[in-house]
């Protein structure tokens, strides 16, 4: 059905706000619709940038990658969390099988390809990439010279985007996006490729500083505020950007896919689920903070600790077990019994108000194919992430409207969007997809055999999708 594939992803961008306020906006995007199926993608428990995307690229779920979140238990210690990236990642991509078809692909800040592997083609890693002057950040390796001789300093992600400097933020955001399109343009121009795409994170950050100027929704929100329409603007430049890189490509024998891993929404406040599991005796600290702590620098007396929780835009939730954590409260046979107390507990937690909160305390082994490495017992999204996780402890309170990690003016949202435009396709709104689809349609659309074990499916059967306009 195609020759080349494109993807363009939009970390965090919001169907609701693309396709319902701004796509009058967007002229390249609404031509893009004109040409195939568009609408809301669900995406992954939980909708995190890590592990979401490499969950659409593999279309496998985090529990088959073993990936819950940036952070990840790597032992049953108490201290032993550790940040994941690209190593984790052990289950082929779409490049990957394309690349065993002899298709070569193209990559530029794709989320968790740092550390760069080796694929028929060439990367640029992600927004994880702790340094360009310091870390190896391409394959193959020499692309890196070729890349900061003709178009300077990579830019993997902004600098210091938790902070009260707005103009800061916003003048980092447009140099990271420029620096990247023009790195994925000259690629297109000068490598062989079937399949290409770019991760823009620039939506993602804009939308963690901004929202509260954008959205009437959020309670921090005031009209006609000097940076009401920062995020459409940036939405604008994104088109444009869009549009000169779709100069590059035939669109009569090429797909074009913009996509995102989840969506944005105003954050109410925050749960402080510590200060919780306090408050309801099942976790006890040796000397209670004076000040707002992080609970990984406070003595916890794991002997008077039966459950524990890290922050977040969601909860992890762990149990203090007989037998497999050091110092284990829980007896084996009582865990599955407590473990469902705590779920339904946690559920009818209400607001300041009273009001019950939409809460879903999941367990890892019902949501999963398959729960790899080791999951939290408990993943909580709080009120349909209207609210976040707030982890330290110091407040005296459960409830809190300042982010405990830094200015944050929005949480994600459980539905992502996509257009998929396609060189016979037609306008048609469809949001039954989940992002598991994208790789097998990928595949789909270059001719290559799909691997039975991707959970996915391609958006190409669907018959509604393709054909002539008439």
């Amino acid at each position: 059905m195609a020759k080349k594939v494109l993807i363009i992803g939009w970390d965090c961008a919001p169907p609701d706000w693309v396709f319902d306020k701004w796509i009058d906006q967007l002229p390249t995007l609404k031509s893009l619709i004109k040409k195939g199926s568009y609408g809301n993608l669900t995406s992954t428990i939980p909708p995190i940038t890590v592990p979401a995307w490499q969950c659409m690229m593999t279309s496998k779920d985090p529990g088959q990658l073993g990936v819950y979140g940036f952070r990840n238990r790597k032992d049953y210690s108490y201290e032993g969390q550790s940040f994941s990236n690209g190593s984790d990642i052990l289950e082929p991509a779409v490049w990957d099988v394309l690349g065993n078809a002899d298709k070569k692909s193209i990559l530029v800040g794709v989320p968790q390809t740092y550390p760069p592997r080796k694929i028929n083609g060439n990367m640029l890693t992600c927004f994880l990439t702790p340094s360009v002057k310091t870390s190896q950040y391409t394959y193959p390796n020499e692309l890196r010279t070729e890349i900061e001789e003709n178009i300077g300093e990579y830019i993997p992600d902004v600098k210091q985007f938790r902070t009260e400097d707005r103009d800061f933020i916003l003048k980092q955001i447009y140099e990271a996006t420029e620096t990247r399109f023009k790195t994925l343009r000259y690629l297109m121009k000068n490598k062989e490729w079937d399949f290409a795409m770019i991760v823009e994170m620039g939506t993602d950050r804009i939308h963690h500083s901004f929202w509260k100027f954008l959205d009437p929704a959020h309670p921090k929100y005031e009209k006609g505020n000097k940076y009401e329409n920062v995020i459409p603007e940036y939405y604008r430049y994104l088109d444009k950007e869009l549009a000169e890189t779709l100069k590059l490509v035939d669109l009569n024998e090429t797909a074009v896919m913009v996509v995102s891993d989840h969506g944005a929404r105003a954050m109410v406040g925050g749960l402080c689920i510590n200060e919780w599991l306090i408050k309801e005796g099942l976790l006890t600290v040796k000397e209670y903070p004076k000040t707002n702590t992080a609970i990984e620098k406070l003595q916890i007396d794991w002997a008077k600790t039966k459950v524990w929780g890290s922050g977040g835009y969601y909860a992890r939730i762990f149990l203090n077990v007989e037998g497999r954590e050091p110092n284990g409260q829980i007896p084996k046979a009582e865990y599955e019994k407590f473990r469902r107390e705590l779920k339904e507990k946690i559920e009818n937690i209400k607001d300041e108000k009273g009001n019950k909160l939409a809460t879903v305390a999941h367990i890892p082994e019902e949501i999963y194919k398959a729960v790899n490495r080791i999951p939290p017992d408990l993943i909580v999204i709080f009120d349909q992430l209207r609210w976040r996780s707030i982890g330290s402890i110091g407040t005296g309170s459960v409830y809190s409207y300042e982010n405990d990690t830094g200015p944050d003016d929005a949480n994600h949202a459980q539905e992502g969007m996509y257009v998929l435009s396609l060189p016979n396709g037609k306008e048609n709104r469809d949001d039954k997809h989940h992002l598991y689809d994208i790789s097998p349609t990928v595949l789909d659309l270059l001719g290559v055999k799909i691997p039975e074990d991707m959970i996915g499916k391609s958006m190409t059967s669907n018959k509604e999708l393709v054909g002539s306009k008439n």
